[in-house]
């Protein structure tokens, strides 16, 4: 019944199996990989025609875990997956980005990739078979990609390059590089380091380049084997030449509007040369294919003035930063904030630090965990002078938060050093190019001013580049024009220790080691400038939280105690918590965490903790409250939750009828220790004590008899 294609390899010490023709055998292309234990099944589609006047590829890509890969069943109350997670949302992204340059301009048919994990074996992790996955079930369905393409993940552990390193291992690792290419060269890298050189992460990329050759071979062979025959591209229209050469009229025009520098006078003058370039043509031709080439055209206006003259639009040369405005303490009422401007980019970022309780719980197919660090990036539509819709985020406001949140991770101090859970905000206010490294920056001074100690500041710059045959520029800050009209997307950020995240797309089929060599470089020079620039408003973090920011005192109790502290069905601590307006974090290691807003506060909660651990001591006076009256004397809780007895012979000098005759419930007396009984009850007295002073009668009585001898 079934014609199964199979290739399997040894890779890095790991079985790959690529397997198709058994499953999803209706999709143009299906492929069952499968990397040691982790099974992915990877899918693609593409409709037979472009729908009319499409002017753009409208390519999706779906990744899905589903839980019973890890022999889970779902949380909440539906108890099925549902919308995707955060790091779903970050894999459909990272497969985008190096499949999408790879189909030609011309096809525009919608096309879908859905990756579908199957099964994790809680080692290798599902995305880099995905990645895998999709490339080759693009390769096998017969649609028009110039794949195929391979993804691996790199660490750097001990030294060392380790390909496809475990999950287990990654917790040792100092990096998290993840690339994506074909035979000839590198389409994608994203990444995250601990501060490590250009050498170490242009190392990691050769060395995974390297990796991925033996994969992208074995997709070869098994396409020679089972792919469907090649779909034919529509071939390029007769009325093509007659347009650019009525187009060429306005190459002088469009030369001259690119060269204002103003972002919104430029647009509004390229605007106006296209509404005239489109009357001249007419209605007599395709909307998309003129709109294509005067796109076109437009490119081959801004790239070639670069090559040639080496003055960019805004009038830079290719390594000059845009002015840079850094301001930290913008908000009065924030814990921390910062507005970073460079340029017509604006990122106005917050900090707001909170307790345990805040932690972001992160529900995977490897486990639960939590995070104590967390980036939201917001780019509403006025940031580029539009109206727009606003609403949940998206793939690209998702992908930019996680892209500053790796380059800032790195730098944060540990839970023990700094026990507060922080979020940070980033409202875009204005954009012309590379919104998230300015987030980078604005982070970093935010969370400086909030008195969170980064041992380091960080900063992030975005370069671009211009490829025409052999010719090339590499260009530091780019701008919003020269991301769309460029062939490359390359941001670095880090200290001036070194890089902590690298992200790379490329547009073109591939790039040289020498290029990635020249723009890590230039982008040092750059992240070390404006590290500079931001150093005017901020350097370090400040001594002081701010007055509305929570204090956190961090106390270590004995293990046995938590529960005294906890209380019956948690009655204890929420009383200390709505009598002292604290909040109260207690880890299982007996580490106990007081915040609150006021002195006060939390003075009042810590003081409530320490009486209800602290262990009576022989002989001390102790302020005690009756808490019941019986025939043989008063139970008296004189040390958090504890109880001891005073006994009726205690209770005054001289004879005592009735217990009540001397306290009743509820009265405020002071006690003293006198002894333990064989089961470790207290007993207490209030004849030791002088009821109104505090004073110990019987140190008083023994300090008289030795004056009196």
């Amino acid at each position: 019944m079934f014609k199964i294609f199979r290739k399997e390899l040894d890779w890095g010490g790991t079985p790959l199996v690529l397997e198709s023709g058994k499953v999803a055998r209706q999709a143009d292309g299906a492929v069952m990989v499968t990397l040691g234990e982790t099974t992915v099944l990877c899918t693609a589609v593409a409709a037979q025609q472009a729908k009319p006047g499409q002017d753009f590829f409208p390519l999706t890509v779906n990744y899905q875990e589903k839980a019973f890969a890890a022999g889970k069943i779902p949380g909440g109350f539906f108890k099925r997956e549902g919308r995707p997670s955060e790091n779903e949302t970050l894999v459909c992204r990272l497969i985008d980005r190096p499949i999408r340059p790879l189909f030609p301009k011309s096809f525009k048919c919608e096309t879908q990739v859905i990756c579908t994990v199957l099964s994790h074996d809680m080692e290798n992790n599902p995305d880099i078979a995905a990645m895998i996955g999709a490339s080759a079930a693009l390769t096998l369905s017969g649609v028009p990609f110039f794949g195929p393409i391979a993804g691996a993940r790199i660490g750097w552990i001990n030294d060392e390059y380790v390909l496809n390193p475990t999950v287990e291992q990654m917790d040792e690792s100092d990096l998290d590089l993840v690339m994506a290419g074909t035979m000839e060269g590198v389409l994608m890298v994203e990444s995250e380091a601990q501060e490590l050189s250009e050498e170490v992460m242009l190392g990691a990329v050769n060395f995974g380049h390297d990796a991925i050759k033996p994969v992208i071979e074995a997709i070869i062979d098994l396409a020679e084997s089972c792919a469907k025959e090649p779909r034919d591209l529509p071939e390029e229209p007769a009325e093509t030449s007659t347009i650019s050469d009525i187009l060429k009229e306005f190459e002088g025009a469009f030369e001259a509007a690119y060269k204002i520098a103003d972002k919104a006078e430029r647009q509004a003058a390229v605007g106006a040369v296209r509404s005239e370039a489109k009357d001249k043509i007419g209605d007599d031709y395709d909307a998309v294919l003129v709109g294509g080439l005067i796109k076109g055209l437009e490119a081959d206006v801004v790239r070639g003035a670069i090559l040639k003259t080496g003055v960019r639009i805004d009038g830079r040369d290719t390594k000059t930063v845009r002015a840079i405005v850094s301001e930290a303490g913008f908000l009065p009422r924030a814990h921390g904030s910062a507005l970073f401007t460079r340029g017509e980019t604006q990122a106005m970022v917050v900090a707001t630090l909170g307790t345990g309780q805040d932690e972001q719980i992160i529900d995977s197919l490897v486990g639960e965990g939590r995070s104590n660090f967390m980036l939201h990036y917001n780019f509403p539509p006025y940031s580029v002078g539009e109206a727009g819709r606003v609403g949940s985020p998206g793939r690209r406001e998702i992908g930019h938060g996680k892209l500053a949140w790796r380059a800032i991770r790195p730098l944060m101090p540990s839970k023990e050093e700094f026990p507060y859970t922080v979020r940070l905000v980033s409202e875009i206010t204005e954009s012309n190019g590379s919104s998230s490294m300015a987030t980078v920056c604005g982070g970093s001074l935010a969370l400086m001013d909030s008195g969170v100690p980064l041992a380091r500041p960080v900063a992030g710059i975005a370069m671009g580049l211009i490829k025409e045959g052999d010719d090339f520029a590499v260009l530091s800050d780019i701008l919003g024009d020269e991301d769309h009209l460029g062939d490359m997307d390359f941001k670095v950020a880090g200290s001036d220790a070194g890089i902590t995240s690298l992200q790379m797309d490329i547009k073109i089929t591939s790039i040289t080691p020498e290029i990635m060599q020249i723009a890590l470089d230039q982008a040092r020079d750059g992240r070390i400038h404006i590290l500079g620039e931001m150093a005017k408003a901020l350097t370090s973090a400040r001594e002081v939280l701010a007055d509305s920011a929570p204090k956190i005192t961090t106390l270590n109790i004995p293990v046995d105690k938590i529960r005294d502290i906890i209380g019956p069905g948690g009655k204890i601590i929420r009383e200390i918590c709505e009598t002292t307006g604290a909040k109260i974090d207690i880890e299982d290691d007996g580490t106990v965490k007081v915040a609150a807003v006021t002195g006060a506060s939390g003075e009042a909660a810590v003081a409530r903790i320490r009486d209800i651990v602290a262990e009576p001591e022989l002989g001390v006076i102790y302020d005690g409250k009756v808490v019941k009256t019986v025939d043989f004397g008063a139970f008296v809780n004189f040390l958090g939750a504890k109880d001891g007895l005073v006994h009726i012979s205690e209770l005054q000098n001289g004879r005592t009828e009735k217990t009540t005759d001397i306290c009743k419930e509820g009265d405020t007396v002071k006690v003293k220790v006198i002894g333990f009984d064989d089961r470790g009850k207290v007993k207490l007295s209030m004849k030791r004590v002088d009821q109104e002073t505090g004073a110990d009668l019987e140190e008083a009585a023994e300090a008289e008899g030795d004056a009196a001898e």
